[in-house]
């Protein structure tokens, strides 16, 4: 997150033409927040762009627009990612400058050479190594899990299994105790809400003080782990720096601890709990992963397609430029509509079935595309493996809870169903 000040202007102006799409187009409420799909497939056929007067952001949802405006960092700028979809009142503006919050544009907010520099060396500490190291650790905490709650024959999978588990995974990966897994996903819940909600000033200051707790947080534990850097990735970022600030300041290497917070396991949680949604009703493609475990990497895929965790990203116009056939103005805000370009027909035929062996699953957008191609996204799918894994293994039998209504926290980016309940 950017404080206010440190942007261009955000409004647009009063010529920016309110149309069908954009005048409906309510991210925070239902229905478009229970599914968001038959909204994003009428925008693709009547109006693939359009101006959203309730965000101030021109909404893109076609595949073809948003894979190249995720391929083209020059004319589309990165560095609103991060910045409030709804402005901060200037009192929690202030409470977050007095009370030292100091992240600063560091992954996906960065662009070049910022992100160049600072992507090599995150690159070089995510390796392909340790991540596959982590797959031993991973098993043993989701079979942890299945312990405690195969026995009662019924569950809510998210507070009794996903709810912590890519959390736990990412405190290994991190160096951090197990024990600050209750705050960390507090804090994590304060950012989401404050970056990417639309909340109250009194709402906006409750979140703005555990933000404070989360930035110091993360801070704290990069320049404990200064004094001995340990074999871990934020050890890796410390050696890389070797004291000098120019090639990676303690903020930065800070800031991409506090970014890691939120997207290693928020996204996670939620992809868990949607892919079981749909596997299961979906039931002949549960009982094909059931029967053909083999199938569950290109399963993965295709829930990534279907149903991703992170169904909108943001990006800022450098320049005046024309999207779609639309004109879209120097400095506009954009939002691109990741869920909506991953079943885009043009691109993936009979986009609106969920088929576990497509074959060209793997073209989705769900980790982004280009130079701010989510570098966790060989952990996001190590873990998902693994629970699919072990829960068709161990819960063949698994269904759904019948009748039961999901819901999704309102916010414009992260989406999950916040309960999952199932039986067996």
């Amino acid at each position: 997150m950017r404080l206010p000040s440190e942007d261009p202007p955000d409004r647009a102006d009063s010529r920016c033409p309110v149309t069908g799409m954009g005048a409906e187009f309510n991210p925070f409420v239902d229905p478009y927040l229970a599914s968001p799909y038959s909204f994003w497939l009428r925008a693709r056929t009547e109006e693939p762009v359009f101006y959203s007067p309730e965000i101030d952001y021109w909404v893109v949802t076609r595949y073809a627009e948003v894979k190249a405006i995720f391929a083209d960092p020059k004319t589309f700028s990165a560095s609103n990612v991060q910045n409030p979809i709804a402005p901060l009142s200037p009192k929690v503006v202030t409470i977050l400058r007095e009370g030292g919050f100091g992240a600063v544009p560091a992954m996906s907010n960065a662009d070049p050479p910022t992100h160049t520099r600072i992507r090599k060396f995150t690159g070089q500490a995510f390796t392909p190594r340790r991540v596959a190291k982590l797959e031993t650790d991973i098993r043993a905490i989701v079979t942890q899990f299945l312990d405690q709650i195969e026995p009662r024959r019924s569950a809510d999978l998210v507070r009794d299994m996903v709810y912590e588990l890519p959390v736990l995974v990412l405190f290994i990966f991190l160096g951090m105790p197990s024990a600050d897994v209750p705050r960390v996903k507090s804090w994590a819940k304060n950012r989401l809400m404050l970056t990417w909600g639309h909340l109250s000033e009194a709402e906006q200051i409750t979140e703005a003080m555990g933000l404070l707790e989360y930035w110091r947080y993360s801070l704290q534990h990069v320049e404990h782990m200064m004094e001995n850097p340990p074999d871990n990735f934020v050890g890796d970022l410390i050696r890389a720096r070797d004291g000098d600030e120019r090639i990676l300041s303690i903020a930065e290497i800070a800031t991409v601890v506090y970014g890691l917070l939120i997207a290693g396991h928020e996204t996670t949680t939620s992809l868990t709990s949607s892919a079981v949604v749909n596997l299961l009703e979906h039931r002949s493609a549960w009982d094909s992963l059931c029967a053909k475990p083999e199938l569950i990497p290109n399963a993965i895929e295709e829930i990534l397609r279907y149903d991703t965790s992170v169904i909108t990203w943001r990006r800022r116009a450098a320049r005046a430029v024309e999207i779609g056939g639309v004109k879209i103005p120097e400095n506009a805000n954009l939002l691109l509509a990741i869920g909506s370009a991953n079943r885009d027909e043009a691109e993936f035929p009979r986009s609106s079935e969920f088929d576990i062996q497509r074959g060209n699953a793997k073209e989705h957008l769900a980790f982004g595309f280009g130079i701010h191609y989510c570098f966790g996204a060989p952990l996001a799918r190590l873990e998902l493996k693994v629970i699919l894994e072990e829960l068709t293994r161990r819960i063949p039998a698994m269904r759904l809870v019948p009748d039961q209504a999901f819901t999704y926290s309102p916010n414009i980016s992260f989406r999950g169903p916040q309960r999952v309940l199932i039986q067996w």
